[in-house]
């Protein structure tokens, strides 16, 4: 009966490890077949890259302060011709 019982155990064992195995196999198939359908669905709908995001983020912030920088020299520039005009206005 120890045989019996060991043979028993040793096949139960085996049934085990071949479910555990095939049981990992089809959690990776089905992670794989997950993240093929996120990503095509991210693609349809026209989704930006992380890294796309942060390029057009860093371009904006430039041209905000390029257009800053260029606002403030126009009011000085603004500024020197009414500067300008006044001086030539009482001269005249």
């Amino acid at each position: 009966m120890t045989q019996t019982t060991n043979r028993l155990f040793d096949d139960f064992a085996k049934l085990m490890t071949d479910a555990a195995g095939a049981a990992d196999g089809f959690k990776k198939e089905t992670e794989a077949l997950f993240r093929a359908q996120g990503e095509k669905f991210l693609r349809d709908m026209n989704v930006v890259t992380r890294e796309d995001f942060e390029a057009v983020r860093e371009m904006a912030q430039k041209a905000r302060q390029e257009n800053e920088a260029l606002a403030s020299r126009v009011a000085q520039l603004e500024a020197q011709i009414a500067k300008l005009l006044l001086q030539g206005g009482a001269a005249g």
